[in-house]
């Protein structure tokens, strides 16, 4: 493993890395990825191997172009109201943290798509990856992280979590939003938010007017990022509503988090914190932004302070925070699995 900057010969090297199937992982402005060559069997498989991922769990694909979906999906297959809707997010919304899930050509591999008729493509905003999937063609990438733990948004997040098993590590800085991609699902009769993420619900809806969220965490998922168990501390994490995270049940060891400063304060009502308790908040000013950008970040930290407990408070719905929420109840339903 070699961690690379973003200049033009390190980039080189990568994309060659990549064209002879190699792992890669790369900023992104959700999360790092783990790239590889979408259309490369071998190198789809290392992807598995290196994150220990189960094969049933379908991987997204990128591209740094609107013409490179003609190699992926069969635009026939969704009807004139699906390819209408396809061109509108495509031309609004895209390169964005959106991935549509689309039927996909016999050409994709049935490895990236764990055997399912169709493909989760996302057109990523970040100029490194634009620039690998230029050089390298389209790229499948997961986030770069072991299966179901805290997904990455620093190259160093990367290294402690994956290591030796890839080949070079971009060091692109931090993630701007710090949590996956929204995946909207277009095959059927009414458009679907499969995992909620760094795209807001109502954005979707302002381009193509109302879709639905459906909550398909299952043992196979038919979009990455559906099951129950996911994105998890090595620290038990446990979800309260909102008001409902009481500091006095903390013990020693224990981290309280919080949404907010103003959260957080009106939870310790004047009482100082319990001894051997510490308390962390996502956003002091309560940004959802923030809180979305922090989220793993502040997880990874948490998990290198080794804290005995994350108590955690949801934060408000709507926009950023219904990805927020989407990953603090996976984080939490690992501990109950």
């Amino acid at each position: 493993m070699e961690i690379l900057s973003t200049s033009a010969s390190d980039l080189e090297r990568a994309a060659r890395a990549l064209r002879s199937g190699g792992l890669v992982a790369v900023p992104t402005e959700t999360v790092y990825g783990l790239a590889a060559d979408a259309f490369n069997p071998d190198a789809l498989a290392h992807i598995f191997e290196a994150k220990r991922r189960p094969r049933f769990d379908p991987l997204i694909v990128h591209i740094d172009r609107l013409n490179l979906l003609d190699s992926l999906v069969k635009r026939d297959a969704l009807g004139p109201r699906g390819r209408d809707r396809l061109e509108q997010l495509a031309r609004t919304l895209w390169p964005g943290p959106l991935t549509l899930i689309l039927p996909k050509k016999p050409a994709v591999p049935d490895l990236a798509t764990s055997g399912l008729d169709t493909v989760a493509v996302r057109f990523p905003a970040h100029p490194v990856m634009q620039a690998l999937i230029a050089q390298a063609g389209p790229l499948a990438a997961p986030s770069a992280n072991p299966f179901g733990y805290l997904s990455p948004t620093c190259a160093q997040h990367v290294v402690q979590q994956l290591g030796q098993r890839v080949d070079f590590i971009i060091d692109g800085g931090p993630c701007d939003l710090g949590v996956e991609s929204t995946v909207l699902d277009l095959t059927g009769d009414e458009a679907c938010i499969l995992r909620p993420g760094g795209l807001p619900r109502a954005a979707i809806e302002d381009c193509i007017g109302p879709v639905a969220l459906i909550d398909r965490s299952q043992e196979h998922p038919t979009a990455p990022g559906q099951l129950k168990s996911h994105y998890a501390p090595h620290a038990p994490l446990s979800l309260f509503p909102r008001g409902g995270l009481d500091p006095a049940t903390a013990k020693r060891g224990d981290v309280l988090l919080y949404f907010s400063q103003t959260d957080a304060a009106r939870a310790l009502a004047g009482r100082p914190l319990p001894d051997g308790v510490q308390l962390r908040v996502l956003s002091e000013s309560g940004d959802q932004k923030e809180a979305a950008q922090r989220l793993f970040a502040l997880l990874h930290e948490l998990d290198d302070s080794r804290a005995a407990r994350i108590l955690a408070e949801e934060v408000p719905s709507g926009g950023l925070g219904d990805a927020v929420n989407d990953r603090l109840r996976k984080a939490c339903a690992k501990n109950k699995g």
